[in-house]
């Protein structure tokens, strides 16, 4: 393993789509200096036969198909064995732990993730029980796949990795920091819009004060 930071692999049959992700903004950056080293896994790599087929129909009938056994845990154990450490294993799905920012802060403290993305209908049960992974939610909603789940974890991770952020103060001020709430109002040029101004005292330069402002006008959660 090399010297970043943090080490996130991700497993999908469908590894392009994370090609604009992976190249712009912030996280690009932090893979160009070194902070943060991201690579893919086809799944299909480990799949058998001349079609490469990854997925089935659930035995006992039913809509949809499921990600086979054979190929994903082949892919899994391969990875996993390729680089140390181990890496601590995600699935990513819908019978999962709540993704929040008290995990993000978890996951930033490891030195290598590996994201299982699901598709389709989800895993063959076996690939859960032999692989024993953490099952990870981003939320309760439908995704076409966990590859934009995957995505939500490595942004919110890759921000807590010191450097990454340009001011190191951002990710401790940020919405979900450590008082548990949202950021407070915050405005830029013009001072004056539409006839609604910039509040007075954050022009000032009095610190203390705008300190005091922010911390009373902080939002609440659900609010």
């Amino acid at each position: 393993m090399s010297g970043a930071a943090i080490r996130f692999d991700l497993l999908t049959i469908l590894p392009g789509v994370f090609d604009g992700f992976l190249s712009q903004s912030i996280l690009a950056r932090a893979i160009r200096r070194g902070l943060v080293e991201i690579h893919r896994h086809d799944i299909r790599e480990w799949a058998e036969g001349r079609h490469k087929q990854v997925d089935d129909r659930p035995f006992g009938g039913g809509p949809g198909m499921l990600l086979m056994a054979p190929p994903v845990v082949a892919a899994v154990e391969a990875v996993r064995a390729a680089a140390e450490p181990r890496g601590r294993l995600i699935a990513l799905s819908p019978q999962g732990r709540r993704f929040d920012q008290i995990h993000a802060q978890e996951l930033a403290a490891e030195k290598r993730v590996i994201l299982l993305c699901g598709r389709y209908e989800g895993f063959d049960e076996r690939i859960i029980e032999i692989l024993e992974p953490d099952l990870l939610s981003v939320g309760d909603f439908i995704l076409s796949g966990g590859e934009v789940a995957a995505m939500v974890v490595v942004d919110a991770v890759a921000r807590l990795i010191p450097g990454v952020l340009g001011d190191a103060s951002s990710a401790v001020d940020e919405s979900f920091g450590p008082d548990g709430g949202l950021e407070y109002p915050q405005y830029t040029r013009p001072r004056v819009f539409r006839d609604r101004e910039v509040p007075e005292i954050l022009l000032g330069g009095d610190h203390a004060a705008i300190a005091r402002w922010r911390a009373a006008h902080r939002r609440s959660q659900h609010s």
